[in-house]
């Protein structure tokens, strides 16, 4: 029996080279991505209101004004547009064939305080067991109209745990993820890696790598500001790696991710 691995990543700036919004989505309903973004802000400060919550009530409410129909279809479609580093599409298959021949199961997830519906329409998005991200719930006319899921910052870290305990389905159980599992049914955290680009991703940085797995930074060369929050990060002892988010066969990320599943394969 192979040994269960599971790679997590985060999406925005880390599997993307920005936000996930910023490739057409806005812009479809006449916004601009500036105001966007001040007008959650001045929304949430106003109302005290968590910036996931709140970016998702703008949406609806942007919707409503252009009277646009915001179905999952419709995000669906954006999310071929969204600009994906270097080597992506093929980076999943190469790593889990890679992992096959050291007698490693890789699984690969992702981590996203973003829209689910937006991933679900990208190419790779078929190539992840699981997408965890905020979504909406959606009326008998197929609209969206109140937040299903919301995942901010801090509880990105329940789906680590979901994940080791092999919990990934039944979201709304609040109480399963907490449920006592025997030490040999779980996912080591040795066996686990969590791939982030800044600071909100510090949280399930430092979780999996104080557990003692590995936590990877990546970085849009193309943005001086990223590299250098990178490298904060990496001096910090936040993360195992810092590379540039090139997903390319034989890149610098390439090989320093061959050589951690050598490691988790040897035990160590």
């Amino acid at each position: 029996m192979k040994k269960r691995v599971a790679f997590m990543y985060d999406f925005d700036y880390t599997l993307c080279k920005g936000y996930m919004f910023e490739f057409g989505f806005l812009e479809s309903f006449g916004e601009g991505n500036e105001q966007y973004w001040q007008d959650n802000i001045d929304l949430c400060i106003k109302h005290n209101m968590d910036n996931n919550l709140g970016y998702m009530y703008l949406l609806l409410e942007i919707a409503r004004r252009n009277n646009v129909k915001l179905t999952k279809e419709y995000i669906n479609n954006f999310g071929q547009s969204v600009d994906l580093y270097k080597g992506l599409e093929s980076w999943f298959d190469r790593v889990t064939e890679y992992g096959k021949k050291l007698g490693l199961e890789v699984e690969h997830y992702i981590i996203s305080s973003g829209l689910k519906e937006l991933i679900d329409g990208t190419k790779i998005a078929s190539k992840v067991k699981r997408v965890f991200a905020s979504n909406f719930a959606y009326n008998e006319d197929g609209e969206a109209f109140w937040p299903a899921q919301v995942v901010n910052y801090t509880n990105k870290t329940q789906y680590i745990f979901r994940i080791k305990k092999n919990m990934i389905d039944n979201l709304y159980d609040q109480y399963e993820v907490n449920e006592y599992i025997e030490k040999e049914k779980k996912m080591p955290y040795k066996n686990m890696v969590f791939f982030g680009d800044g600071e909100t991703d510090i949280p399930c940085m430092k979780l999996v790598k104080d557990k003692g797995g590995f936590s990877v930074c990546v970085y849009n060369e193309e943005k001086e500001e990223c590299r250098k929050t990178a490298e904060r990060i990496f001096s910090e002892g936040r993360v195992n790696i810092m590379a540039k988010a090139d997903y390319s066969e034989n890149s610098e990320l390439d090989e320093k991710v061959k050589e951690l599943l050598e490691r988790i394969a040897k035990g160590e």
